[in-house]
């Protein structure tokens, strides 16, 4: 029951996720729901009080509970927390990705500015691409591919950051450095060439995990052509292909 409420958090929240694991196999999804369930506990942290000591004390609520998996105790009475335990005992998750994954919501909380382009795509990582490792490693990948993962991965992660532009600012936060056309192309056209450094990347029982990040070359593609699309909130993909582009992915074996 508790796997199965994993799965409603994420598609409810998460819905690219949820599509790309539920085109995964069985055994995939019981590792991949739970971590993606935990990545929305987690992101939800800092927005769900307008308080900052109480959204830090949200986020390590979640941190206690990956130190206490690594310390071998039970895991804690919670929808999410147990499924998520599960997983990172049987796979042997790094706590130190998982760390680096929670550490980066306290921009979130705190709001900090970012310096350069270079800061954006490193916020990035710490997040999106941390979820992605840790999916990957539970899902049977070499921990020597991490820095291949994240780069993959990458593409993803900023197409859903450039999607979330305008949710971002309207809460106060700003998520580019520059708030300029040119930084939006730039970021996207980085993420592209990520994606094809990787296309041709053996990435063995890990496809499903970076296959939830399908629709990122589209999305990327869609910013440099039209980068005005992303303050206005028009950037996007319809429903017909998105689902359709899935499906070819599923097809094929390709991520």
């Amino acid at each position: 029951m508790t796997l199965n409420a994993c799965a409603e958090l994420v598609r409810q929240g998460d819905p690219d996720r949820f599509l790309a694991t539920m085109a995964a196999p069985p055994e995939a999804r019981a590792k991949l729901f739970p971590l993606y369930a935990f990545n929305l506990e987690v992101a939800k942290a800092p927005w769900v009080t307008r308080e900052p000591m109480i959204a830090q004390m949200r986020l390590q609520w979640w941190q206690d509970i990956v130190t206490e998996v690594v310390e071998g105790k039970p895991p804690r009475a919670h929808e999410v927390a147990g499924p998520f335990a599960e997983v990172v005992k049987s796979a042997a998750l790094p706590p130190s990705v998982i760390s680096t994954m929670i550490n980066a919501r306290y921009w979130d909380i705190n709001g900090d500015l970012f310096e350069n382009e270079e800061a954006v795509i490193a916020h990035i990582d710490r997040g999106a691409g941390s979820l992605t490792v840790l999916a990957a490693l539970a899902l049977g990948a070499d921990a020597e591919k991490e820095e291949a993962i994240r780069e993959a991965a990458i593409a993803s992660g900023i197409a859903n950051w450039l999607l979330a532009v305008p949710a971002i600012k309207a809460a106060g936060r700003k998520p580019l450095a520059h708030e300029t056309l040119a930084e939006v192309k730039n970021l996207a056209d980085y993420g592209l060439r990520m994606l094809a450094n990787h296309r041709s990347t053996d990435f063995g029982p890990a496809v499903p995990a970076l296959r939830a990040g399908w629709r990122a070359k589209a999305i990327l593609s869609a910013a440099i052509a039209d980068p005005q699309s992303v303050p206005d909130g028009r950037l996007t993909t319809s429903e017909f292909r998105r689902k359709g582009s899935l499906m070819l992915k599923q097809l094929t074996g390709r991520w």
